[in-house]
């Protein structure tokens, strides 16, 4: 068991591969106060900001301080994929339970309601690349107000499915779908059937496929 937030967070780092820029900004937490924490300049950090860096690594923070990265065990199926930049087709039509692999859940994720998508495309690099895989959960019908200013799978009206930051459009139900690489196109005033925040994400070299 690590003593300290900061020996914990560099354990972390040093067992998953992860870069801490990543972490945060999956976290939404400040890139440079966990970089102060890291370098010894800050002791720690409050509550909530630990609870967000624990669960952007997948596990609760009493496993992250004990370094527990081992995942829970159970399985997600990967539906299909999400075009970030590409456009892409959600595939939905595998049996329950099926999809184009496995992957491991997160052990901080529920055990029911979860989706697992692959991410093509690089609009949304150097924090969502492509091969990589978001975990999300349709709680909700359309456009739920907690999707707003948040990283979202959305499904536009044509059908096509995106990994976007989803921002509320000019006119109501109207949706500005927006990417993190300024060099791709921001899609404005779109009409959505769905938008759900993502809970997880898997970077391409931590994705192990199973069938």
């Amino acid at each position: 068991m690590q003593s300290t937030f900061a020996s914990a967070l560099e354990h972390a780092i040093a067992t998953t591969g992860r870069s801490l820029r990543s972490v945060c900004a999956q976290a939404g937490v400040s890139y440079d106060q966990m970089k102060n924490v890291r370098q010894g300049k800050a002791k720690t950090t409050n509550v909530d900001d630990a609870m967000k860096i624990a669960a952007a690594f997948g596990v609760t923070l009493e496993d992250f301080y004990d370094g527990n990265f081992s995942g829970s065990g159970r399985k997600t199926a990967v539906a299909g994929r999400i075009g970030a930049g590409a456009q892409v087709e959600l595939m939905d039509d595998f049996a329950k339970g099926d999809g184009i692999y496995h992957v491991e859940t997160p052990n901080h994720l529920p055990t029911h309601g979860i989706v697992a998508v692959e991410v093509t495309g690089d609009s949304m690099e150097p924090f969502y690349e492509s091969g990589g895989v978001v975990f999300y959960s349709r709680d909700t019908i359309g456009v739920p107000s907690e999707a707003l200013n948040k990283i979202c799978v959305a499904e536009c009206e044509e059908g096509k499915v995106w990994l976007k930051q989803v921002k509320q459009g000019n006119e109501p139900h109207l949706f500005h779908l927006l990417s993190l690489n300024m060099t791709a196109e921001p899609m404005f005033n779109r009409r959505l059937k769905w938008a759900a925040p993502i809970k997880h994400y898997l970077q391409p070299e931590l994705v192990r496929k199973s069938s």
